[in-house]
């Protein structure tokens, strides 16, 4: 019901003689939205197909493939390769250095899972079973130590605590008739 109002209300006001006010309500769509040309259409069947969807992702024909047909409804939206962010150039200037791409570049379909805080596909520096001795190795120097550890325990040398006034012997409910005996807190 509110629909039917503005579209009244815009109606009304683009056939005023305010040419920059009607111009400026026919120009106006939400930013949130994909433009017509950027949705995917059909899945290209024929070689000039193939070469219009290149050519409307930006993409030479030689590196534009698109996603297999099997009725996930991907269209003629180019099957880019899975890399996160952090493999690509961080000295290139890009036109959008943060998501490190340029203007104009097709997305990855799952794009917002390869950005930089999330994974990366960058390959390792060190390999499989590298990292597998690197991590057993470590778990059994450390079982071998709590081992060492329980065998032989070594504590802290620990003397009786000290207190002033002969070991409070007042305060400890000693006879003040008698007179303590010393205690000394020291060997010589």
């Amino acid at each position: 019901m509110a629909g039917v109002g503005f579209r009244r209300w815009a109606q009304a006001l683009s056939k005023g003689k305010a040419p920059g006010f009607s111009a400026l309500l026919s120009g106006c769509r939400a930013a949130s939205g994909v433009s017509k040309g950027g949705l995917p259409g059909p899945c290209p069947t024929t070689p000039e197909e193939k070469a219009a969807a290149a050519k409307k992702y930006n993409m030479r024909v030689d590196d534009y493939e698109p996603y297999p047909d099997k009725g996930e409804s991907f269209g003629d939206y180019p099957n880019l390769p899975e890399r996160s962010q952090h493999e690509r150039d961080p000295w290139y200037q890009w036109d959008h250095p943060d998501l490190r791409r340029n203007w104009g570049e097709p997305m990855h379909w799952n794009f917002d899972m390869f950005i930089r805080n999330r994974v990366d596909t960058s390959p390792s520096p060190v390999d499989w079973s590298t990292m597998c001795k690197q991590l057993f190795g470590f778990i059994g120097f450390m079982l071998f130590m709590f081992y060492v550890g329980e065998k032989f325990p070594a504590y802290q040398p620990v003397v009786p605590k000290q207190y002033p006034y002969n070991n409070l012997y007042l305060e400890k409910g000693g006879d003040p008739e008698k007179q303590p005996e010393e205690v000394k807190n020291y060997k010589i």
